[in-house]
C-alpha cells in the first residue's frame, strides 16, 4: 500500500467510526458504506441511495468470526461448501441473522442478512479498522448502473457522501448471491462466482 492509499484508509476509517458515509473500492465494484450499528447513518445511506426501506442491504465482514457475531449459528455445510472454498471472494451468503444485533433497516425488516468477505486489501483494512461489519451495497442510486471503475461513480452521489477512497475493483462484476436459509439453497443472483446448487 502506498502513502496515498494509507492516508485515504486512515481518513475513511475515522469517518466511518464517527458515523459517516464512505465510498470505496471492493473486489467486485465500488461500495458505499457506514457501520452496521449506527441506525442514523444506516437511514442516511438508504436515503442517499434512494433504496426502498423494505429492501435488505448486504454487509461486508473481515472474518467468519465477525460474520458469526451477527448471525445465528452458521450451518457446517455452508462453512464447508461455500465459505471455505469461496471466501474471501465475490460470493454473498444470505443467512439467518441475530435480529437483536442487526438493525431492522439493514435486514429490510426480515430475519436474514447477506454477508461476504471481500477479496480486496483496502476494503478489508477498512472493515478491520472500523472493527465491525459495514454495509456493502454498490455506490449507485437505486436501479442505476453499478460503478466498477472510479470514473463510473455518479458525481451527484459523490456529493452526498462524506469521503471517497480511490482504487480499482479487480473483478469488475457483481457478487453471486445465494440464499442458504432453506434447502435446497437458492441462487438469487448469478455473478462473478459460478455456482450450481441444483
Amino acid at each position: 500500500m502506498n502513502t496515498k492509499e494509507e492516508l485515504q484508509l486512515k481518513e475513511a476509517i475515522k469517518i466511518l467510526k464517527q458515523g459517516g458515509i464512505v465510498v470505496f473500492p471492493t473486489d467486485t465494484a465500488f461500495g458505499v458504506s457506514c457501520r452496521i450499528d449506527d441506525e442514523k447513518a444506516v437511514s442516511r445511506l438508504f436515503t442517499i441511495r434512494r433504496r426502498p426501506k423494505t429492501q435488505a442491504t448486504p454487509v461486508l465482514v473481515d472474518t467468519v468470526k465477525m460474520a458469526q457475531d451477527y448471525l445465528l449459528p452458521i450451518p457446517k455445510e455452508v462453512i464447508n461448501k461455500l465459505i471455505e472454498p469461496y471466501w474471501p471472494g465475490a460470493l454473498t451468503l444470505i443467512l439467518d441473522c441475530n435480529r437483536v444485533r442487526v438493525p431492522k433497516l439493514v435486514r429490510g425488516g426480515g430475519r436474514t442478512l447477506g454477508v461476504r468477505i471481500p477479496n480486496h486489501a483496502i476494503a478489508r483494512a477498512i472493515i478491520r479498522g472500523v472493527g465491525m461489519p459495514i454495509l456493502g451495497p454498490s455506490a449507485n442510486f437505486h436501479d442505476k448502473s453499478t460503478p466498477y471503475k472510479f470514473e463510473d461513480l455518479d458525481p451527484e452521489l459523490v456529493k452526498l457522501v462524506d469521503y471517497v477512497v480511490s482504487g480499482e475493483c479487480p473483478i469488475g462484476k457483481v457478487s453471486t448471491v445465494i440464499d442458504c436459509t432453506s434447502k435446497p439453497w437458492k441462487i438469487i443472483r448469478q455473478g462473478a462466482v459460478k455456482l450450481d446448487v441444483s
